[in-house]
């Protein structure tokens, strides 16, 4: 089967899109599918305002449209909201193709970080965007719970693994002898992650960041007792990883956050605040802890069993991921199948998928 997945994120950026895209082509790949992406990387870009390392595709649509003619996808998947996004949702409106779309970021409380947008003017675009989708794919039910308030329709929940043969324990010894214990957090370093949150706190031990982004100069000057050790991928992520005590993520705004998996396969446990993601992901005194008090969380987390932590990682796979994605594709020509069920059974449904 040929599947079309349209992309604004895609490599050499590190995120959990970037990721969870990545190895659906993967799967989807070894079942025999053929799938093509359609990034940035095909088309003329401009460096994103305020994250210059990420480039939007510069008037694609002409190009894509050729293209996607070209290939005749039988199942045609819409990921972003970006420019291609809206290129290719224009291209199967206007050619009458059923298509599917994925809610991966949430771009209306992002943008409400960086510019005075009410939230009520983002949701009515994203509204307006994934309208004509037969299925949106949600990570968590949460996000879906928080969606279907705002008028979004056709949802389902689309989970996310974590490859445990890349993650899982490997020692302490990674980050040298910092005094213990060590609270550590990987990921971009921005706004949006709330890291100040974390890094106020007075905590006992050593307070680590692993990553970089716009904010780190500023981080990094104003709060100088903590460790900033930059990007680190591959197996040196890993370690990193796994020498901590607990990891943690103060992010308000993830969909999902799949790097509470990793660090979970890593025998680490989280602490988080119960936003949207850990709160789906984590559950209390078994991989980790969420309060509202984020340094409580933290304590509570501490000490807890890094086997049983590992074990529930394992129940994430990207196989079982991959296949309820392919399920929830539509093909392009034919009718529309969203209305085969309403949004609360499509829920159900996906629940007994992930149970």
């Amino acid at each position: 089967m040929r599947i079309a997945i349209i992309t604004d994120a895609w490599k050499p950026q590190i995120n959990g899109v970037v990721t969870t895209l990545g190895k659906m082509g993967e799967e989807l790949g070894l079942q025999g599918h053929e799938v093509r992406f359609f990034t940035p990387n095909d088309y003329r870009s401009i460096p994103c305002p305020s994250y210059p390392e990420i480039p939007l595709a510069l008037f694609p649509g002409r190009q894509l449209a050729r293209q996607l003619d070209a290939f005749a996808p039988e199942r045609l998947h819409i990921a972003t909201e970006g420019p291609l996004g809206l290129a290719a949702r224009r291209y199967a409106l206007r050619r009458g193709l059923s298509f599917t779309s994925a809610y991966h970021t949430r771009f209306p409380e992002y943008l409400r970080l960086r510019a005075p947008v009410p939230l009520a003017v983002s949701y009515a675009f994203i509204r307006w965007f994934h309208g004509p989708a037969v299925r949106t794919l949600v990570p968590t039910h949460s996000i879906t719970e928080g969606l279907a308030e705002r008028g979004l329709k056709h949802l389902v929940v689309w989970s996310r693994g974590v490859d445990t043969q890349r993650f899982y324990p490997c020692g302490k010894q990674a980050l040298g002898d910092l005094p213990r214990p060590v609270s550590l957090y990987a990921g971009r370093v921005a706004v949006e992650k709330n890291l100040e949150a974390f890094l106020r706190l007075d905590l006992p031990g050593t307070q680590v960041v692993v990553g970089d982004g716009p904010d780190l100069a500023m981080l990094k000057a104003k709060y100088p007792q903590a460790l900033f050790t930059g990007y680190r991928t591959g197996h040196d992520l890993v370690q990193a990883i796994s020498a901590a005590d607990v990891f943690v993520f103060p992010s308000l705004t993830d969909t999902f956050g799949l790097v509470l998996l990793e660090a979970m396969a890593c025998g680490v446990p989280v602490a988080a605040f119960p936003a949207p993601g850990p709160r789906d992901v984590v559950r209390n005194g078994e991989n980790g802890h969420v309060s509202e008090d984020l340094k409580q969380a933290i304590e509570q987390a501490q000490g807890l069993d890094p086997e049983r932590c590992r074990r529930i990682a394992l129940d994430y796979s990207w196989r079982r991921c991959a296949e309820q994605f392919l399920g929830y594709l539509t093909p392009t020509q034919g009718p529309a199948s969203a209305e085969q069920n309403t949004p609360g059974q499509q829920a159900t449904a996906s629940s007994a998928q992930d149970a």
